[in-house]
């Protein structure tokens, strides 16, 4: 393409994507003062177009045929999970008008959208995902465009289907909530990026990357890598379950399925045994080399392992142990954290890597060298009777989240029993090159102005310097 074209091709995207963005913002215009019942209408109305049992089996059939990755059962059960959970949080939230007042200190917040959000989804959550973010804009009073990546594409344009039939239903614009054009290009992705008012990025690093140099403020998410520690104090039982749970579930789609397992000397034999128990096989040298070489042929994880079942993945590799063949999930033996050891980084599919610390302050030590190497800012598990310990992981390991004798999948998200927001997007802060450390949610869909009136001269006072230096200067003898 010469430079001629290359100019006419960029400026019919431009044109293309900007036509597109224009039909957002008028409509995001006729809800932009809509009041706190009308944003909850909203809301509900684009939850149901995904958590309704037909259309939930439809997506999932859709996004596992089309991406083939996944499971449906799973994926029916995360579209349904996620959304609800969502909705329980977002029921009594206000997003609409003044939502905070403090009349002693003469401060007001009222909550204002941000306009037209884009969203970069992944191909592994292509329902969830997008859906968790258009419930969330529009709870927001926002538009959204979607950019899907190819392989999710078709689940979202049925998804945007559903989502447009409810919009009918409560008599609103269906051009609240859009998506880019199949084939959807990076060209198309990075112009939207561009004519947005917000990015929201899940799923790719280039993405989240491209997002962050887009010009438009950005809410990009960190890799996963996630270790889980065992330690000698830990109920065996119920930590193997919980990880074999959390491993297996949709194939190992999501982030914030375990990568490794860290366990303490004392307990490692009987935590194997466990895990046995589960369905994990634990594989032989030579079975772990071939499949390194299937799962890494060229250093990289292979695209054809990536949210394949156990045995689909030993099949590839060439594994006929029957007991291989039949596992619920592999376990491999490491020893070492980097390029050199590819089972110490994301996987993705229900591999396990399983490593043995001589104490606690091992475990805690590998945690820091695997996050050191992929997946820092994410999350880490812990398994333990010591709570305390999960303050230190806190205090001492570069993570947003510590995960607490849960299965570390269900729970990092956000859960009915843990405090966390329900969330498929979790920003993993500086550590992880992100500009949030929370787990992605409504609040960052919003503007917040603030109105602030003089204190009364009663509760006026300017602090002395003595007040401020005096402890300073008797300390150090200034």
């Amino acid at each position: 393409m010469n430079t001629r074209d290359e100019a006419l091709h960029a400026t019919r995207i431009r044109e293309e994507v900007a036509a597109i963005v224009a039909r957002a913002r008028i409509a995001q215009r006729s809800i932009a003062d809509a009041t706190q019942a009308r944003a909850d209408e909203l809301a509900v109305a684009a939850a149901w177009a995904i958590v309704e049992p037909t259309r939930n089996r439809a997506l999932a059939e859709l996004a596992v045929r089309d991406s083939g990755m996944g499971d449906v059962a799973d994926k029916i059960a995360k579209n349904r999970r996620k959304t609800m959970g969502l909705l329980r949080d977002l029921a009594g939230m206000k997003t609409a008008g003044i939502i905070a007042e403090d009349r002693e200190r003469g401060l007001i917040e009222i909550a204002r959208p941000v306009g037209v959000v884009a969203a970069i989804t992944p191909s592994t959550n292509p329902g969830a995902t997008p859906a968790n973010n258009i419930v969330n804009a529009l709870k927001a009073r926002n538009a959204i465009v979607l950019a899907p990546s190819p392989k999710g594409a078709t689940t979202l344009a049925k998804l945007i289907e559903y989502v447009h039939a409810e919009l009918d239903r409560v008599r609103a614009p269906r051009d609240l909530v859009q998506m880019l054009p199949a084939p959807v290009s990076r060209e198309h992705t990075r112009e939207l990026m561009r004519q947005a008012d917000l990015v929201v990025a899940t799923g790719s690093q280039s993405n989240v990357r491209s997002a962050y140099q887009s010009g438009t403020p950005a809410l990009g998410v960190g890799a996963g890598n996630v270790a889980v520690i065992v330690d000698e104090t830990a109920d065996l039982a119920d930590a193997a379950a919980k990880i074999a749970a959390s491993k297996t579930f949709d194939h190992a789609t999501s982030c914030s399925s375990e990568n490794s397992v860290i366990a303490v000397a004392a307990v490692a034999d009987a935590l194997v045994a466990a895990l046995a128990r589960e369905g994990g096989v634990r594989l032989d040298r030579e079975e772990t080399l071939r499949l390194r070489q299937t799962m890494f042929p060229d250093g990289k994880l292979s695209p054809a392992v990536v949210a394949q079942s156990a045995a689909t993945i030993a099949g590839l590799a060439g594994l006929v142990r029957p007991a291989v063949a039949d596992a619920r999930f592999l376990i491999v033996d490491e020893d070492g954290v980097g390029p050199e050891h590819p089972y110490s980084g994301e996987k993705l599919s229900p591999v396990l890597a399983f490593y043995r610390a001589q104490d606690f302050d091992a475990a805690v030590a590998r945690a820091d060298e695997i996050l050191g190497y992929q997946g820092a800012g994410h999350s880490v598990g812990l398994y333990t009777a010591m709570p305390e310990r999960g303050t230190r992981l806190g205090l001492t390991l570069p993570v947003c989240r510590v995960i607490v004798n849960q299965a570390h999948c269900f729970a990092t998200g956000g859960a009915y029993d843990n405090a966390l927001p329900f969330s498929l997007s979790m920003g993993c802060g500086t550590w992880g090159g992100n500009s949030f450390s929370d787990n992605l949610n409504v609040r960052h869909f919003l503007n917040v102005t603030r109105v602030v009136h003089p204190l009364a001269p009663a509760k006026v006072r300017e602090p002395t310097e003595d007040e401020l230096f005096g402890a300073y200067r008797k300390k150090f003898r200034t």
